[in-house]
C-alpha cells in the first residue's frame, strides 16, 4: 500500500489542531467556521486514526436528528476511510448504522440525538467509547443535551485520552448558545475558527470559489456569515448587553442587592424563579440562580427552592393571588405580588437594555441564558419590524423584571421580610 502523507490530507490551518489531538493535549475540540473550511473532513480523519492507535477504542457520532446521519456524517467517514487507505478493512452497515472493523471488531456508531437518553443503551461489546463527534452543534438544544450523551458514553475504568469533537457554522447572533459556549474557557478545550480561504483551491474547485466571490460582491453580510463564519447578528436582538460566563460560589456570595422574582407556569409554560444581584456603581445586573421547569406545581416548587430563597423577599406575578397566598401562608415564604400596569413590560425591558451588562451564569440559570440571548423583535409578513416586544419565551425575563421593579423606579431597597421557616428543610 502506498505511503500516505497525513498532513497532505489536512488543510494547513488545522495542522496545529491535529498535533494537539495526536499528543493528547485536548479533551474537547470546538471547530467552527464557514462553508468549505474542511473542519468536518478533519474530524472524519481524526476518528479512524484514534481507533487505529487503540484496539479497545470505539467512536460515537451524532447529529440532532437520526434522519440527518445517512447523507452527512456517514459518507464523510467513508470518505476518510478511503483517503486513509483502509476502507476495505471496514464493513459499513445501516441497520443499525455503524462501521465495524473486520479484524478488530471496533465500531464507529452513528446515532441521532432525538432522545439524549439513547446513549445509555450503547454497548460496543468490549472496550470503551474514546471519540465522540457532534456535527452541526448549533442545531442541538444546548450543551446540557450534549453533556447527557457524554455522561452516558464516556465511561470505562481503562479509558484514557477520550476526546469530544464539535463542528458547526456559527449562527448569526453572537448571543446564540453555541456562540456563547465557544467563548467560555474550559480546561483542555481547544476552540478553532477556519474558513475556505486557508484551504487549497484545488480541493474546493473553481465553482465553489466563483460562488463565494459572487456572494461577496452581491451580499457582503451573507458572505461574511456563510463563508467566513462570522457572527454578524440579525439586528432584531433585544439585548446586546448579555454576558454569559461561569461564576464560582465565592463571586456569587460576594454580590449585594439580592432580589428574587417569580413567574408562574405549569402545563405548557414553565414556572421560573430567579435570584439576581445588582451592582449600582457598574450598572451591572447578575442573574445567579434559577429554579424552572414545566409541570411544576406549588408544592413541588417549594421542595425545589432553597430555604434561604424562601426567607428572602420574592416578587411574583400578581396574576395568581391564590398561589402567592399559598406560598406565604402554607409554606412560609416571604413573597408579594408585582405591581403591573399599562406599559410596564416595555418599561422593564428598556431598563434592562440600558444596563451596562447583564451577566448570566448559564450553568446555574440555563433557561434565563437561553431566553435573554434569543429574545428578539419579530417581523410581519412584509418584513417590517413589529415594535411591540413579543410575549413568548420570556418567562425568566418576566421574573427578572418583577425582581428588579423597585430598581427601575428608583425606590429605596426593600429589606427582606423574614418569616420563620418550618423545622423540616425541603432542600
Amino acid at each position: 500500500m502506498a505511503q500516505i502523507e497525513l498532513l497532505d490530507l489536512i488543510a494547513p490551518s488545522f495542522h496545529d489542531v491535529h498535533k494537539a489531538i495526536k499528543n493528547g493535549e485536548v479533551e474537547e475540540v470546538l471547530l467552527k467556521g464557514g462553508r468549505g473550511s474542511t473542519k468536518s473532513s478533519l474530524v472524519s480523519l481524526e476518528i479512524p486514526l484514534i481507533l487505529m492507535k487503540d484496539p479497545q477504542a470505539h467512536a460515537y457520532i451524532t447529529r440532532r436528528y437520526d434522519s440527518q446521519l445517512r447523507d452527512t456524517v456517514l459518507p464523510q467517514i467513508e470518505w476518510a476511510l478511503r483517503k486513509l487507505g483502509v476502507y476495505d478493512q471496514w464493513e459499513i452497515g445501516t441497520r443499525p448504522m455503524q462501521a465495524t472493523n473486520k479484524r478488530t471488531k471496533q465500531k464507529i456508531l452513528f446515532r441521532g440525538a432525538d432522545n439524549p437518553e439513547k446513549g445509555k443503551s450503547i454497548n460496543p461489546g468490549f472496550g470503551y467509547i474514546k471519540a465522540f463527534w457532534a456535527e452541526e452543534l448549533d442545531q442541538f438544544g444546548g450543551m446540557g443535551e450534549i453533556r447527557t450523551i457524554l455522561q452516558s458514553i464516556f465511561r470505562g475504568e481503562n479509558a484514557k485520552g477520550q476526546v469530544a469533537f464539535f463542528t458547526y457554522n456559527p449562527p448569526k447572533s453572537n448571543r446564540s448558545w453555541v456562540n456563547s459556549e465557544a467563548r467560555m474557557p474550559r480546561e483542555r478545550r481547544l476552540v478553532h475558527h477556519s474558513t475556505y480561504l486557508s484551504v487549497p483551491k484545488e480541493w474546493l474547485g473553481e465553482r465553489f470559489i466563483a460562488e463565494a466571490e459572487h456572494l461577496r460582491n452581491v451580499n457582503p453580510d451573507a458572505y461574511r456569515h456563510e463563508y467566513l463564519g462570522e457572527e454578524i447578528g440579525t439586528g432584531l436582538e433585544v439585548f446586546s448587553n448579555v454576558e454569559l460566563r461561569a461564576m464560582d460560589d465565592g463571586e456569587v456570595a460576594a454580590l449585594d442587592e439580592v432580589r428574587q422574582g417569580l413567574d408562574w407556569g405549569y402545563a405548557v409554560d414553565p414556572v421560573c424563579m430567579v435570584r439576581t444581584a445588582y451592582d449600582r456603581k457598574r450598572k451591572t445586573l447578575y442573574i445567579v440562580g434559577e429554579v424552572s421547569g414545566v409541570g411544576i406545581g406549588n408544592r413541588v416548587l417549594n421542595n425545589l427552592v432553597p430555604a434561604e430563597w424562601k426567607a428572602h423577599l420574592t416578587t411574583a406575578d400578581s396574576a395568581e393571588p391564590k398561589s402567592i397566598d399559598e406560598m406565604r401562608l402554607e409554606y412560609g415564604w416571604s413573597i408579594r405580588g408585582a405591581s403591573k400596569g399599562p406599559g410596564s413590560v416595555e418599561f422593564g425591558v428598556k431598563w434592562l437594555q440600558e444596563r451596562e451588562k447583564i451577566v448570566i451564569d448559564p450553568t446555574r440559570c440555563p433557561l434565563a441564558a437561553k431566553e435573554f440571548i434569543n429574545y428578539a423583535l419579530e417581523v410581519d409578513r412584509s418584513g417590517n419590524v413589529v415594535s411591540k416586544f413579543p410575549d413568548k419565551d420570556n418567562h425568566c425575563l418576566d421574573a427578572v423584571r418583577y425582581a428588579t421593579a423597585d430598581l427601575m423606579v428608583g425606590e429605596p431597597r426593600h429589606a427582606p421580610v423574614v418569616i420563620p421557616m418550618p423545622t423540616q428543610s425541603h432542600w
